[in-house]
């Protein structure tokens, strides 16, 4: 399972040109699933997320998004498993489709809601767009099976 981590100012979600969900000061998540993410992917990958201190206090990234009481939204993308190494089309034999990453996608949307409360989300396999207003900018990449 793979994380694009961005601080953010605020941003959102539009299709169809409306909107679709929004937040405000916290983080937005672009998440990928591969073939052989599990439970315990989704696990490590909330744990690490909701508890990354890349949020400023005394100008040191050390508190929480649980800490700062920030949003969070949660967008799929297949993309991050694209496999760009031979030819110029990617390639995703890796990334999980359908009913089985989606079911890995709404584990991990309710799991962060547990701790959170309210979780705000993109419309999963729809045709979105994304409105990141990052702040710093700060842009973190996660790999649950952590290969980087």
């Amino acid at each position: 399972m793979r994380a694009v981590v961005q601080r953010v100012k605020s941003s959102k979600v539009e299709i169809d040109g409306k909107l679709w969900s929004e937040i405000g000061f916290g983080l937005n998540i672009l998440l990928g699933i591969c073939q052989e993410d599990t439970e315990e992917d989704v696990k490590y990958l909330v744990d690490k997320i909701l508890n990354l201190r890349i949020f400023e206090e005394d100008e040191k990234m050390n508190k929480s998004l649980i800490d700062v009481g920030g949003e969070l939204l949660v967008v799929s993308q297949f993309t991050l498993y694209g496999d760009c190494r031979k030819g110029r089309r990617p390639s995703f034999m890796r990334a999980l489709g359908g009913e089985e990453a989606q079911i890995l996608y709404l584990d991990f949307v309710k799991q962060c809601s547990k701790v959170l409360g309210e979780v705000k989300t993109g419309d999963f396999g729809a045709d979105m767009e994304v409105f990141i207003q990052n702040d710093g900018p700060v842009t973190l990449l996660l790999e649950s099976k952590r290969d980087f």
